[in-house]
């Protein structure tokens, strides 16, 4: 019979704040077993990754557990308690027992450290003294993780390695000691659906080797469903649902697990929209023409990042700009909001030729951005009220009166409550922020908006919400949209006509339905092979979820 690895028992965690104890997990329960994966599903603010900081006791100083327990069968040592281990009991576990796989690769390792001494970090601290053994070891590690040249990479430094193989590295980290359980948070998150894919089966395969059970703390249901054997619905600190993965997706009893289902945009259609085409006749809003961009570095010469790419945008449609990080899109994105000066090639919007030496103030009223961090992009100081009224006042539109009635409208536009206004952005949500980021961007009654991986950080239940108000206000404003993204599953939801790039040249491009049902490239058929949840799809019927090749 397979071996019970941790369990975990009526958790409840408690945090110190300003206002009193908040309870951020209440009565949670769980198990994972050995060589199998237990996958922890809900969204921001669920309580996933205090459970997971609780077993590996790393909570934040004003957190503790309240209650229950969390025991780990040690192979050597038998069933361990963890609630209530002293810091040095934690010190002999963490690394040799118990191993984490951060979310974000960029802020995990160490910037002035060379990969190899990251990857032998945990071999030091529990005991590895011969040089030669370790540097064997990391080694060994790093090739085991399918990173190419490992005596290289393990003397370079985590800012030449890309997002993926910086992703691998803290997985070799991780199993250098070869822990019997293994905590994975949002390892993927931020990484391309085909480098997820590779770095997901990559620890389903050493999970499969050493035998180790996983934790695996994700938002993402399309994901849990191809890499867990059991599943674990979390809301607002307490379990909604669990069970084996195929039994929770195909018939989930819960409403809330229902819910993620209905949201997750590989797994179900959460857009219900027909496809917009081009009036006959009318020229197309946006044209592209063989753009070329190219940057100079110093001392490097000249890299290119776009190379002859060409499309049109009609008019109250949606064009997707698809690819992988580094293909281009975020640059051909930019170049067409006139952020860029191209190289060489054309970019018309409208009757404006962006790529001319100066690009009108009018122009600048009729394209507008959305970033993919609102946070970043959302003055922390000002209310939202003065960030949706600055656009207008720096175009000399209207008085005070007026431009704070007009705030207050665009704030309705976008589903968010007036008293908004007087917040700031750290004062709300993620969601909150990109509905205002949207509805400062639409503020100037803009003809275009480039949508730059602008639900790529959300939860899938506020990302379809993002989606849903993006069909709504298209529909209600006639608006265009260039929406780039590295999710095929959202595109899908939202584009007309797509671009598929691949290191700045663009392989494929078309109508999206004939683009995604019938790729002709390679890379194209590659990235929709990565789109995670193959092994569930919803009934054409039904629209419930069901288990292909069940």
């Amino acid at each position: 019979m397979t071996r019970s690895l941790l369990e975990i028992d009526d958790l409840s965690v408690t945090y110190r704040t300003s206002r009193g104890a908040l309870t951020a997990v209440n009565g949670v329960s769980l198990a994972v077993e050995a060589g199998k994966t237990t996958a922890l599903v809900g969204e921001s603010g669920s309580g996933k990754s205090s459970v997971a900081q609780s077993v590996i006791g790393l909570l934040a100083r004003n957190g503790r557990v309240a209650g229950g327990s969390i025991v780990l069968d040690e192979r050597t040592g038998g069933p361990t308690q963890l609630v209530g281990l002293p810091e040095r009991r934690w010190r002999h576990l963490r690394g040799r027992c118990i191993a984490l796989i951060p979310q974000d690769p960029g802020t995990s390792l160490n910037p002035v450290a060379t990969i190899g001494a990251s990857v032998s970090e945990a071999l030091r601290i529990h005991g590895w003294r011969d040089r030669r053994k370790i540097r064997a070891r990391v080694l060994e590690l790093l090739e085991r993780v399918d990173i190419d040249d490992p005596e290289r990479r393990a003397a370079q430094y985590p800012h030449e390695l890309s997002g993926g193989m910086r992703q691998r590295v803290l997985i070799a980290a991780a199993l250098g000691l070869e822990p019997e359980l293994v905590i994975a948070d949002e390892p993927t998150s931020a990484l391309d659906v085909t480098v997820q894919r590779r770095v997901l089966e990559l620890l389903d395969r050493l999970r499969q080797e050493s035998g180790s059970g996983v934790l695996f703390i994700t938002h993402d249901l399309a994901v849990a469903a191809d890499h867990s054997d059991s599943l674990v619905v979390m809301r607002r600190g307490r379990v909604e649902e669990s069970g084996s993965s195929a039994a929770v997706l195909t018939a989930p009893t819960a409403e809330y697990t229902r819910n993620l289902l209905a949201d997750a945009p590989s797994l179900a259609q959460i857009v219900e929209r027909r496809p917009h085409s081009p009036v006959e006749g009318e020229p197309p809003l946006v044209e592209v023409r063989a753009l070329r961009q190219e940057f100079r570095t110093p001392g490097r010469g000249s890299f290119v990042a776009v190379d002859d790419v060409s499309f049109t945008v009609a008019r109250g449609t949606t064009h997707a700009l698809v690819g992988e990080s580094g293909s281009g899109k975020t640059t051909t994105g930019r170049s067409i909001a006139g952020l860029n000066r191209p190289t060489s090639g054309t970019i018309r919007v409208g009757d404006t030729e962006v790529t001319g030496a100066r690009t009108s103030r009018e122009f600048r009223r009729a394209a507008q951005l959305v970033y993919q961090n609102p946070f970043a992009s959302l003055d922390p100081r000002q209310s939202i009220g003065s960030i949706l009224a600055e656009p207008l006042e720096n175009f000399g539109i209207g008085n005070r009166a007026e431009r704070t009635e007009r705030a207050a409208h665009q704030l309705e536009q976008v589903a968010l409550a007036p008293e908004i206004a007087a917040r700031r952005p750290a004062e709300l949500s993620g969601g909150q922020r990109q509905r205002v980021a949207i509805a400062r961007a639409l503020i100037l009654e803009p003809q275009l908006v480039v949508l730059d991986e602008a639900v790529s950080a959300l939860d899938v239940t506020v990302q379809a919400q993002i989606l849903r108000l993006l069909a709504r206000l298209q529909d209600e404003l006639s608006l265009t949209y260039v929406f780039i993204s590295h999710d095929l599953a959202v595109v899908r939801q939202i584009a007309d006509t797509v671009s598929v790039l691949r290191r700045g040249e663009q392989v494929e491009e078309g109508p999206i339905a004939r683009v995604f049902d019938a790729p002709e490239h390679a890379y194209t058929r590659q990235l929709l092979a990565a789109v995670p949840g193959a092994a569930f799809r919803p009934d054409a019927v039904s629209g419930t979820i069901i288990k292909e090749n069940a």
